[in-house]
């Protein structure tokens, strides 16, 4: 699907990037995780699991991976399905795209049977919190470094993001 965000094109897409891709993408995103991604894990072996174990909604333009929801929808004992990751790149945020592609994953999420979505935060990323709190989401628990959000899911709920 393309979608003309801002007069410019972007193509979102389930499960098209590669590892490699993925990997280069989070690397392009480093510093605007709080704190960088590469102080919490190795980002190679990080997007070799996203592929392996996660849904993956992303966002081209052209050949270059925009941005990126990795939701791993694997607990159907308990039907909670887990965001793993949600980056931009930096110039191509405020433009809607992390908005579209939490709105494409809470849909895929309620498609596969699952009951909530949750995620956790750090507690300085307020625009974060602020961006998941517009898509639904609510805050769950908080602890010194990490915010726990969550977002039920009902049978009749629409999701129009």
């Amino acid at each position: 699907m393309f979608v003309g965000i801002r007069s410019i094109a972007v193509k979102f897409l389930l499960n098209k990037a590669s590892e490699a891709e993925i990997a280069e993408h989070l690397l392009n995103c480093d510093t605007d995780f709080v704190p960088p991604l590469s102080e919490r894990v190795e980002v190679k072996d990080y997007a070799k699991k996203i592929v392996q174990k996660a849904s993956r909604f992303e966002a081209w333009s052209g050949p270059t991976l925009v941005g990126i929801v990795a939701v791993y929808c694997n607990d159907q004992a308990t039907g909670i399905a887990y965001i793993t990751s949600v980056s931009v790149l930096k110039d191509w945020t405020g433009k809607g795209i992390a908005t579209q592609l939490l709105g494409q994953c809470v849909r895929h999420v309620k498609e596969m049977g699952m009951q909530q979505v949750r995620l956790e935060v750090t507690s300085e990323n307020l625009p974060a919190i602020k961006l998941y709190e517009k898509s639904g989401f609510s805050v769950e628990k908080v602890n010194e470094s990490f915010v726990g959000m969550n977002l039920l899911i009902e049978s009749g709920e629409k999701h129009d993001q």
